[in-house]
């Protein structure tokens, strides 16, 4: 019951969550005392109660070895043994970075995750972008492993083979630091994948590639810019709603607009690499916004994103070593 507010946005998320999937259940972490009654919904929502508590400011690793007893290590804990399919947490990304490693582990070759989103295109797709900060400094083997992972994620929404692309300052073959070449050329001879080249920041969002590849200081950046720009220009469609609004044949035009250009509707950032589904909601998200987190993990636990990645890891039965 991790983020900034608490129970007052995971309990209505977990609500409107256990009415969209009526076959599934949530096991909700944290203080029994600061929740209101749930006892309606016929055993399908389990309260654990856990006495320890995070800080905000607590470093990750006082918190993994101080805090065994606080909702993300038993939350993260049960994914490990099974008793849950995946864990939802709105809390710190350090500490749960550290707690996931050390809880449910991670895949065989892999040290470290990566985060990824699912932003939306302009053809009414969906991109993969990764990494968004867990790996700042990352070498080419490790970028071709974010390739592999990423394509896994996507393989989950259904696309069958998708087109994989790096970041960088060009399209151009000859552009880019030395670590972007060097990935560029383990992707390009990388059969299990279909790379497409180098994308530039202006095409991630225009559908040229399913998976986008970068290290996490350039893929933070370059969420955290887009994220601004729908801001901004949410904002104005807001500012200029009450007149818009008036005129009813633009009323579903700014609806739709609206919609897309929302963050809240592209919460949940995805763990990967790990023996098991982790994802993080925004620790500001509200009951909306934790709710397709919500829906994030649940889709990953269906399509098994961890045995996906482990085997696109694995090709020709030999994972890559961690860079």
């Amino acid at each position: 019951m991790g983020g900034d507010q608490g129970p007052a946005t995971t309990v209505p998320a977990v609500a409107a969550f256990l009415r969209r999937h009526p076959h599934t259940r949530i096991l909700l972490f944290g203080a029994a005392r600061e929740l209101p009654s749930l006892d309606c919904y016929g055993g399908r929502l389990t309260v654990v109660d856990c006495p320890q508590r995070l800080d905000a400011d607590e470093r990750p690793a006082q918190a993994l070895r101080h805090k065994r007893e606080s909702s993300l290590w038993r939350a993260l804990a049960a994914v490990a043994t099974g008793e849950a399919a995946a864990c939802v947490s709105g809390g710190e990304t350090g500490a749960l970075m550290a707690m996931s490693i050390a809880a449910v582990g991670m895949l065989p070759g892999l040290v470290r995750p990566a985060i990824c989103t699912l932003l939306p295109t302009a053809p009414g797709g969906r991109v993969g972008l990764l990494d968004l900060g867990a790996n700042v400094d990352c070498d080419a083997e490790l970028l071709h492993q974010f390739a592999r992972m990423g394509a896994a994620r996507l393989q989950v929404e259904g696309v069958a083979n998708p087109r994989v692309a790096l970041l960088n300052v060009g399209a151009e073959g000859g552009k880019g630091n030395r670590v972007v070449k060097a990935a560029a050329a383990l992707l390009e001879t990388d059969p299990s994948l279909r790379y497409t080249g180098f994308v530039e920041g202006d095409q991630v969002l225009l559908g040229a590639a399913d998976v986008v590849v970068s290290d996490g200081f350039v893929g933070n950046v370059a969420l955290k810019s887009i994220e601004g720009v729908a801001r901004l220009l949410l904002a104005r469609l807001r500012g200029s709603a009450a007149a818009i609004w008036r005129r009813r044949l633009l009323r579903p035009l700014l609806d739709s607009a609206l919609s897309f250009l929302d963050p809240s509707q592209y919460n949940g950032a995805s763990l990967l690499g790990l023996g098991g589904v982790v994802v993080k909601s925004h620790g500001a998200a509200d009951a909306a916004g934790f709710g397709y987190a919500l829906d994030v993990a649940h889709t990953e636990a269906l399509g098994q994103l961890p045995e996906r990645i482990a085997a696109r890891l694995a090709v020709a039965g030999d994972a890559p070593a961690a860079g």
